[in-house]
């Protein structure tokens, strides 16, 4: 297998499950606590932000058969009302990083 080819996910356990929702709660408890790192600055380095995490847990809750829009996902993932987290911690993106998110995107386009 080359480096760049993703590996087969590990079959699905209980026991898998756990320790990933366990990583997943980490991940959101991290980046709530980290509230100095912008969303554009984790897309720009990995392609994903709060609201990509958002957007996935809402599908994942769609696929379980459960109905939270999108408001709820986000409030999950942030902590609080999105609203109310730009106003207390998002900046204005610099033409620097919106010319860095421009290349990124290009380089990293969405399949």
């Amino acid at each position: 297998m080359a480096c760049n080819e993703p590996e087969a996910p590990p079959a699905r356990s209980t026991e898998n499950d756990a320790l990933e929702a366990a990583a997943f709660r980490k991940l959101l408890a991290h980046l709530r606590q980290r509230t100095d790192v912008q969303n554009i600055d984790l897309m720009i380095l990995a392609g994903f932000c709060r609201n990509c995490l958002a957007d996935w847990y809402q599908e994942a809750a769609a696929q379980s058969g459960l109905a939270i829009d999108k408001e709820q996902a986000r409030e999950h993932v942030y902590g609080m009302p999105m609203a109310e987290w730009k106003t207390r911690h998002q900046l204005p993106a610099t033409p620097e990083q919106m010319a860095r998110f421009d290349a990124a995107m290009r380089a990293h386009p969405k399949t």
